[in-house]
């Protein structure tokens, strides 16, 4: 079975392989730096510093990249990209050498996956910019053939700095790909539970108006039959009499059932809803039988998952949400809660609206409770019941 790697393994990797083969001069550092040819105004390159900050570059590279894209980055996260970026620089300044710039190729590469682009780009130039220093105290450069030098490096990193903000576009397009997928096959189980309840529906009524009352009319002509009978006929007679009876007691028992059988299952929906939700943990907490009889409710509350689900995906950069459905005697509770960054005075969007709208046309509402790095909480009532 062939070797399946996502796009931000194939980073990694490509990434790792590349920081090693730099490692190269580093261990047969004698065909890079002959002794005889050492500058003596830099002094002989300092080995054990920069095998230090090497392996440093490649600890912090290899845990940076570990989750790359599976989660929302940290605060830890943009240490470590310091730590990289400080290591790279480090490479270059105790070899008297360039190697420190190909290790910032990599870093170029993993910085649109930590910050927005816009200070993405600044963090690409700048590091770039502390390399000016460092290029000029080599033999052979001028201040201007330093800027020079440090601006080609540039030129070399953006290119990676695009091939990661590519794969990272593409991989929130898979993320949501993959929720939208979600949220249809949730929906699919919705209307599937909704015309599952219709067509029982339909044959209890088909059963109770065709059926029983044809059985009904033969068992009121098989009395009759049986008082203008005699002998063995009426005895026949009268045992159909008796099974016409129990056949339509048969009738009404299985109309009862399948009248009282009414709900749909809501819970199917919102387990299929939050499976697969990328970067994202769901902790549902559900009733095992989650059963509602109107299914417009049952839709307004799924649309109220969905668009819970995709605010804290899109905008409040959780890692966890908690869903938790508690159904009371006329009345249905949704609470969600997330990790994210909250917020002091929270303007609704269209989602948010939209969510209120679809309550209040059925009684219902939304509370926001929420705080600038306290995370974001919903708490949504929505009757089961017409109000008068």
């Amino acid at each position: 079975m062939p070797l399946r790697l996502s796009h931000t393994q194939l980073l990694r990797y490509a990434g790792l392989f590349t920081w090693a083969v730099v490692g190269i001069p580093l261990v047969f550092n004698t065909l890079y730096f002959p002794v005889g040819e050492v500058d003596e105004a830099l002094g002989p390159p300092d080995m054990v510093g920069s095998t230090i900050a090497y392996f440093v570059f490649g600890v912090a590279y290899w845990l940076v990249t570990r989750e790359l894209g599976q989660r929302r980055p940290r605060w830890y996260d943009i240490l470590l990209l310091g730590a990289l970026t400080v290591s790279a620089i480090a490479v270059s300044k105790l070899t008297h050498t360039g190697l420190g710039s190909i290790l910032l190729m990599l870093v170029s590469g993993v910085i649109p996956w930590l910050m927005p682009l816009s200070v993405g780009v600044a963090w690409l130039v700048l590091q770039h910019v502390a390399l000016v220093p460092v290029f000029e105290r080599m033999g052979g450069f001028t201040p201007m053939a330093a800027v020079l030098q440090a601006a080609l490096y540039i030129g070399y990193s953006s290119f990676t700095f695009i091939t990661g903000l590519v794969a990272k576009q593409q991989a929130q397009a898979r993320e949501d790909q993959r929720r939208l997928n979600s949220e249809l096959r949730a929906t699919r189980a919705l209307l599937a539970e909704s015309s599952r309840m219709s067509e029982r529906l339909r044959i209890s009524r088909e059963l109770h108006d065709l059926l029983g009352h044809h059985l009904t009319a033969l068992s009121l002509n098989l009395e009759v039959a049986g008082h203008l009978t005699e002998g063995k006929a009426q005895d026949h007679v009268k045992q159909s009499h008796t099974l016409a009876k129990l056949l339509l007691t048969d009738v009404r028992e299985a109309v009862s059932e399948m009248r009282e059988e009414r709900g749909i299952d809501l819970g199917v929906a919102l387990r299929t809803l939050v499976e697969g939700v990328p970067a994202l943990e769901v902790i549902l907490n559900i009733p095992d039988r989650l059963q509602l009889e109107d299914p417009e409710r049952a839709q307004v509350m799924l649309r109220c998952a969905q668009e819970i689900i995709t605010n804290a995906v899109r905008h409040a950069g959780a890692n966890h949400l908690w869903l938790r459905v508690e159904l009371e005697p006329g009345m249905i509770h949704l609470n969600a809660r997330d990790d994210g960054r909250g917020g002091e005075h929270p303007k609704p969007g269209n989602g948010l609206s939209g969510m209120r709208e679809r309550l209040a046309a059925y009684g219902g509402r939304a509370d926001i409770i929420t705080a600038p790095g306290q995370g974001f909480a919903l708490n949504i009532c929505l009757p089961l019941e017409i109000s008068p």
